[in-house]
């Protein structure tokens, strides 16, 4: 098990920043992949960006590509999404998601998901 708790949404005006963060427990959080997804009303779940256990390698959405970096830090079992310039496109809840392994892009390859957190950009 791995219990996640996101924070960090709000209300942003379009062109504004957002940190979102993700709390884990238990000594193994460094042993997971961890990654961030989105879901907007009457969407699905969309992948955002994932980093692998250590920090060294990330990979994003290609939509999302310069304005969103994820990142970690394994002493604090926390994962960050740094979220620059949104957009009101943008508006969505965030989750964040952990799995043992390799990257994996399908929300359906991740075991562990914390509730979300809400992303709303204003125009």
């Amino acid at each position: 098990q791995v219990p996640l708790v996101e924070s960090g949404g709000g209300l942003v005006q379009a062109g504004g920043s957002l940190r979102l963060s993700c709390a884990g427990s238990g000594r193994t959080f460094d042993s997971y992949r961890m990654a961030w997804f989105r879901q907007a009303p009457g969407k699905e779940r969309e992948f955002v960006a994932t980093i692998n256990w250590s920090g060294g390698s990330t990979e994003y959405a290609d939509s999302l590509k310069g304005r969103f970096t994820i990142s970690r830090n394994n002493a604090k079992n926390t994962v960050y999404l740094q979220m620059n310039t949104l957009k009101p496109e943008d508006t969505a809840v965030y989750y964040c998601a952990a799995r043992l392994g390799s990257g994996a892009y399908s929300w359906e390859d991740y075991l562990y998901w914390g509730q979300g957190t809400q992303v709303t950009v204003s125009s």
